[in-house]
């Protein structure tokens, strides 16, 4: 009778020899070098029943015999870890006889009903014949179908030509439980690619040969020559056909498997979750002990700091609550700040429980570990909603130290945006922390709390939140409107509506009420950046010349900086520009010192990374705004990495000289404030009130305040993958950074002279490991990249003559760049086979040019300075 699936003969025995191939490597490395195995044996396939009612209903007998395992490239006998072993020593004996015991398939019309097999069998052995099973699952007609083997449910395309039948696995497709995480950034974040293709080719009905292979690629989205590949293939090729035993006479499937073997059982053919345990591995305290060295505050901008920093957080996320705390417990001062660093980033559920217990917020003196711990939640790569719940519990409770409230709504505001960027908006947790913070900055009647919680917006960036924050920008005075219009220059110009625009117009131009200078700059800015009208940008362009002295200059710079860094807005910009020509000349050969500028840190294949720093001064040549920001995307993502804003106000009677127009009661004060990868951190203030800055000023060392400092883990990508041969695959990248970032500010009354000066001290480890598991050998590939930098900014201002001379210098110093490829095969009893490769160089330091009139000024600075270097007051 006529079938549509293969059929085979009764009374046969069919004799296949089948292999599955595993090999781990680079991307674009030929499969000669790679790590591996491969499982080689006999399969033998006879048929046992034949529906009588439908001969397209087949149960037929699988059995692997003469298993043997070895290297999937060739290896010298010293390299060879399987030398002198049989199987039975490698696999272990009851896990070689449990691969031994056959299986029974139904099959009905190609495709598989039920898989028969022992229940109590080991994971590992089941899904080796699950990887068997599944390729005797075909169709022999053309067409899609939605199939279920042992990489989940798929859907699977046939293309069926004479005697050849392929069959295309869309693996993106299948519906399976699915282990690990990604980080929040996709720029962080590492991708995959997977496919999967078998050929059939068949004689007289049933199968003559099968030849499958998958492959999973997977790259680092910043540097896409950093990946990895696993490739998996199975062979399976008839050898002889003999005579076989007889068929089971019976009317239902049911009574042939109890004839057969009473101890069968119809098993899922999907893949079931196997985690081979780890017998040699150190305990957490003891894997502490070996890298805590590196962990010392001094170390923290080295990259071995970094590096031992991610191996930390792989092992507590292994770890319980009470291992975690015997750590916490036991560790001194200096270490504990880095401990808290790690132990928080692990995310795990029992290194919350055992932050949360050991910490009290009601305690000040460990107000410094509170802060780190809330930093680090704040860097969250993949929060939890128990977390967000956790730190509003602490946030409603006592809290000793009020700079440790600030930072908790802060970090909040963060967790609640990488939520919702996940469809966590309407997650119970995430609805009360935003319900919290928006009806407390409602409430709120004291500056510092209305800006504490305009900061946790600037992390959340609530779209709901706009309304509020127009209120605040226009009509609040000094640090609130100021704090409420950076907020709304965070959001996407998606979000910014007529609304936010008229309002941003109004505050430039002054319609309702005097504004500061560093208010209406930051409105310009944002009209300038969201797609702005015709109209919007040439009453911006009348404006310039009618400003107060710096803003004009400022303005003009901007402008300039639109037009040479061919942003968005510059297209219009160039259209007013021509239309207005009668006007230009005097307005446009304004004199001052303040000034905007963007350009390229890094351009590369995969990602750039972009600067911009701009500075504003008083009239009398006090800094008012400095801001430094560093850009980093790619083809469809952005991240914002760093951002340090120097401010200061009301600074002018030190040097006798008059404040600005409305700027007459500002009280004194210098600050700054910074966001990282995303997310805004507390403002730390320099001084505050003229007697503070008065008693600083004379004991000013000039020693920098640390603005952060910690270790912070940015890549956190973890992947299982279910190979169809039946091992278990995992891929992950993680990166860490050890950073260090100061920043200072000093005064010479003798020379007239401020020095501003930022200092970013970081090293970066990214380490790399894709694996294939199959309990008895282990396979796989580790890659690390390292790099250590300093990037310092520097601004000097001599304020002895107008227009006063300005000076700002960028240097990046030369880095240690190293990466390492090591490729092994191991054995659970420690014989292990590595090839490593590795490349280290020192990537040139680069002294920024900036514009070509900073370069002019800071020739003039320093040509006056040759005699001043004895000291500063």
């Amino acid at each position: 009778g006529h079938t549509t699936g293969p059929s085979l003969n009764n009374d046969k025995l069919y004799k296949f020899a089948y292999s599955a191939e595993v090999y781990v490597d680079r991307v674009k490395a030929s499969l000669q070098k790679s790590a591996g195995y491969r499982i080689s044996s006999g399969v033998d396939v006879n048929l046992l029943w034949r529906n009588p009612d439908n001969d397209d209903d087949q149960l037929i007998k699988i059995t692997i015999r003469d298993v043997q395992v070895e290297n999937v490239n060739e290896r010298p006998a010293a390299k060879n870890i399987f030398k002198g072993k049989s199987t039975e020593k490698i696999i272990g004996k009851e896990y070689l006889e449990a691969l031994q015991r056959p299986i029974v398939l139904e099959l009905v019309r190609g495709k598989v009903k039920n898989f028969y097999s022992y229940q109590n069998e080991p994971g590992f052995t089941q899904n080796i014949k699950r990887g068997l099973a599944s390729l005797f699952q075909l169709q022999l007609h053309s067409g899609a179908a939605h199939e279920v083997d042992i990489s989940g449910k798929c859907n699977t395309t046939y293309h069926v030509r004479q005697d050849q039948v392929t069959k295309t696995k869309a693996l993106d497709s299948c519906e399976i439980e699915k282990q690990g995480f990604t980080s929040h950034n996709q720029i962080l974040d590492a991708s995959t690619k997977a496919t999967s293709a078998t050929i059939y080719v068949l004689e007289d009905g049933f199968i003559k040969s099968i030849k499958a292979e998958e492959n999973y690629v997977l790259l680092l989205n910043s540097r896409r020559k950093t990946g990895a590949k696993i490739v998996s293939k199975q062979r399976l090729e008839l050898k002889s056909v003999q005579a076989g035993p007889g068929l089971i006479a019976e009317k239902q499937v049911a009574s042939v498997i109890k004839k057969l073997d009473s101890s069968y059982v119809a098993v899922s053919l999907v893949a079931e979750r196997v985690k081979s345990e780890c017998k040699k591995c150190p305990s957490l305290s003891e894997h502490w002990q070996s890298i805590r060295e590196h962990m010392y505050p001094e170390k923290l901008s080295k990259a071995e700091a970094a590096r031992s920093f991610l191996s930390f957080i792989q092992n507590i996320r292994k770890a319980t609550k009470d291992e975690i705390l015997q750590i916490i417990r036991s560790e001194n001062k200096e270490l504990l700040p880095q401990v808290v660093d790690a132990v928080t980033s692990a995310q795990t559920p029992a290194s919350l429980e055992a932050l949360l217990e050991f910490l009290d917020f009601k305690d000040a003196s460990t107000s410094a570990l509170q802060e780190r711990f809330l930093y680090a939640c704040g860097f969250a790569s993949h929060p939890s909603e128990t977390l967000l719940k956790s730190l509003t519990a602490t946030f409603k409770g006592d809290i000793a130290n009020e700079e440790i409230r600030e930072t908790l709504v802060i970090v909040m505001g963060a967790l609640i945006r990488k939520l919702c960027d996940r469809e966590g908006c309407k997650l119970p947790g995430v609805v009360e922390a935003k319900r919290l913070i928006l009806s407390r900055l409602e409430k709120a009647k004291k500056d510092d709390n209305v800006k504490m919680y305009l900061l946790a917006l600037k992390n959340a960036l609530l779209p709901e939140a706009i309304p509020l924050l127009l209120k605040y920008a226009e009509s609040e005075e000094g640090p609130v409107s100021n704090v409420a219009a950076t907020v709304l220059q965070r959001y996407d110009p998606s979000f910014l509506t007529k609304e936010v625009k008229a309002t941003m117009n109004r505050i430039y131009h002054q319609n309702r009420k005097v504004h500061e200078k560093t208010l209406r700059t930051t409105a310009a800015a944002i009209i300038l950046n969201s797609n702005p009208s015709y109209m919007e940008v040439k009453n911006i362009l009348l404006s310039i010349g009618e400003l107060p002295l710096e803003m004009n200059k400022y303005m003009l710079s901007m402008i300039q900086d639109i037009l040479h860094f061919e942003m968005p807005s510059s297209k219009t910009v160039r259209q007013v520009l021509k239309d207005m020509r009668a006007h230009n000349y005097d307005r446009f050969s304004k004199t001052g010192s303040s000034s905007a500028y963007s350009g390229y840190v890094t351009r590369g294949p995969d990602i750039s990374s972009t600067y911009s720093l701009d500075i504003l001064y008083s009239g009398s040549g006090i800094l008012r705004r400095s801001n430094m920001n560093i850009h980093i995307f790619d083809r469809n993502a952005e991240l914002h990495a760093s951002q340090v804003v120097i401010e200061a106000q009301g600074l002018e009677s030190i040097i006798a000289a008059t404040p600005d127009e409305g700027e007459e009661n500002l009280d004194s004060f210098a600050g700054m404030s910074a966001i990282l990868f995303d997310v805004q951190l507390r403002p730390v203030t320099f001084f505050q009130g003229y007697s503070d800055l008065m008693s600083k000023m004379f004991s000013a060392t000039g020693d920098p305040i640390s603005v952060v400092k910690g270790l912070i883990l940015l890549t956190d990508y973890s992947q299982e993958i279910q190979l169809q041969s039946g091992p278990r695959a995992s891929a992950e990248f993680l990166g860490g950074l050890a950073i260090d970032i100061s920043g200072g500010m000093e005064f010479s009354l003798w020379y007239r002279e401020s020095k501003t000066s930022i200092k970013n001290r970081v090293a970066m480890f990214i380490a790399g490991n894709t694996e294939v598991d199959s309990f008895f050998v282990k396979t796989g590939m580790e890659t690390t990249l390292e790099v250590e930098t300093t990037l310092d900014f520097i601004s000097t201002v001599q304020f002895s003559q107008y227009p006063f001379l300005v000076c700002m210098q960028m240097d990046r110093a030369e880095s240690p760049f190293r990466r390492y490829v090591t490729k092994y095969e191991s054995l659970p009893s420690g014989r292990r086979y590595t090839a490593r490769r590795g490349k280290a160089e020192l990537l040139a330091g680069n002294e920024y040019p900036l514009h070509q009139e900073n370069s002019n000024m800071c020739r003039k600075v320093f040509g006056t300075k040759s005699d001043s270097s004895s000291n500063w007051f």
